[in-house]
C-alpha cells in the first residue's frame, strides 16, 4: 500500500513537471514553463498550462501546504506555511532559480525528506552538506533545503537557516508546495502582521 502511494505520488509530480532540454552537459536546463499558477485567495489556485491554455482550479482549503513566491520580478521571494485553517504561520525569505536553472511553477507534493544531505549534482567541494533539511518535491531533484538567501539557486528553494528547521519539523510526506511567479503577499499580509507584531 506504501508503495502504491509513493508512485501516485510521484506521478502527480511528474504532470505537473515542466519541459527539460538538455545542452550537452549533464545539468537540465529549463527552457520554457509549462504552467502559470495564479493565486485566486488563500487557499484556491488558477493553474494554467501554457500551451494547450487550458486552466485548472486546485481549492487546497482544509489541507496544510508551503507557497513559494519565487524570487523574481513580481513575486515576493518569499514561503508562507499555510495551516489547514487557512491561516498563515510563518514567512521567511527565499531564493530560487537563477534565469538558466529557474524554478518549475505549479502545485507539487514533497515525497522525500532528508535532515541531512549533499546534492548529487553539485556537490561542495569542502564537502559540507549544501542542502541541510531537505524536502524534495520534483524527481529531477528540486526540493526546499537549507541555503543561502543571498544568491540564487540551480532550482532548488533556498530556505533562511533560521527558518528551515521550522518548516522541516512541520512538513510532512505528500503535502503541497506551491510555487508561483505571482505576489502572494495580498492574501498573507493580515496574518502576517499578527505574526511579526507578536514576536
Amino acid at each position: 500500500m506504501k508503495l502504491i502511494y509513493m508512485i501516485s505520488i510521484l506521478y502527480a509530480n511528474i504532470l505537473w513537471a515542466e519541459t527539460i532540454l538538455y545542452d550537452g552537459d549533464k545539468e537540465p536546463v529549463i527552457k520554457d514553463l509549462t504552467h502559470e499558477l495564479i493565486p485566486l485567495s488563500k487557499t484556491v489556485f488558477k493553474v494554467i498550462h501554457l500551451k494547450s491554455g487550458k486552466e485548472k482550479t486546485v481549492d487546497l482549503t482544509g489541507k496544510d501546504f508551503i507557497l513559494v513566491s519565487v524570487r523574481e520580478k513580481g513575486s515576493d521571494g518569499r514561503f508562507y506555511a499555510v495551516d489547514r485553517d487557512g491561516t498563515v504561520w510563518w514567512s521567511g525569505p527565499i531564493t530560487s532559480g537563477a534565469p538558466e536553472y529557474r524554478s518549475p511553477s505549479g502545485i507539487f507534493h514533497i515525497f522525500q525528506k532528508k535532515r541531512y544531505h549533499m546534492s548529487n549534482d553539485y556537490p561542495d567541494e569542502s564537502g559540507v552538506n549544501n542542502m541541510d533539511f531537505m524536502m524534495k518535491y520534483t524527481t529531477r531533484g528540486h526540493a526546499l533545503h537549507k541555503g543561502s538567501v543571498n544568491w540564487m539557486s540551480h532550482g532548488c528553494i533556498h530556505i533562511d537557516p533560521k527558518d528551515v528547521p521550522v518548516i522541516y519539523r512541520w512538513s510532512k510526506h505528500a503535502m503541497p508546495v506551491v510555487v508561483t511567479r505571482h505576489s502572494y503577499m495580498p492574501y498573507a499580509k493580515d496574518d502576517l502582521r499578527r505574526i511579526y507584531l507578536r514576536r
